[in-house]
């Protein structure tokens, strides 16, 4: 009897460990963690700009994202464009301030990893008045993150 008094204060004990380590973090989700950029996407040459995005999953922020990283470049140039680290500012708010020098169309990855899930929503921006006869294609492979069609700035 003895014995099994012992053993069961020793399941106890380590269940309340293992819920102890446990606490403050969240449960596994199949729901797709969503990025949401916050930022304009018209926005004007030489002014510093917040590059912002909410991050979250089952309509809730996600405060705990492994990374999220703004890859911004200019169209035709992302071999030339730069990546910066976001940070948490708020409820899942991610963001990093940036200046866009020139007039022309850029465009961002916002690349975030969170709760084992990966996703880069791409968004465009229109800095300035550019000629868009002289604004270079973009063969970046991914999606737009909005359902616009841009097709009709050629």
């Amino acid at each position: 009897m003895k014995k099994f008094l012992v053993i069961g204060a020793i399941t106890l004990a380590l269940a309340g460990c293992s819920n102890d380590a446990h606490e403050g973090m969240h449960e596994p989700s199949l729901e797709v963690v969503e990025v949401e950029v916050l930022t304009n996407k018209q926005l004007e040459p030489g002014e510093q700009v917040t590059l912002s995005a909410r991050v979250t999953q089952e309509q809730q922020a996600v405060n705990d994202a492994e990374e999220v990283k703004f890859e911004v470049w200019e169209s035709g140039l992302r071999d030339q464009g730069t990546t910066l680290e976001g940070e948490l500012i708020e409820d899942g708010v991610y963001e990093v301030a940036y200046t866009f020098e020139t007039e022309g169309v850029y465009y961002m990855f916002a690349h975030t990893t969170a709760r084992g899930m990966h996703v880069m929503p791409k968004t465009e921006f229109i800095v300035g008045d550019p000629d868009m006869s002289e604004v270079l294609e973009d063969n970046s492979t991914d999606t737009m993150d909005h359902e616009e069609d841009h097709n009709d700035h050629k």
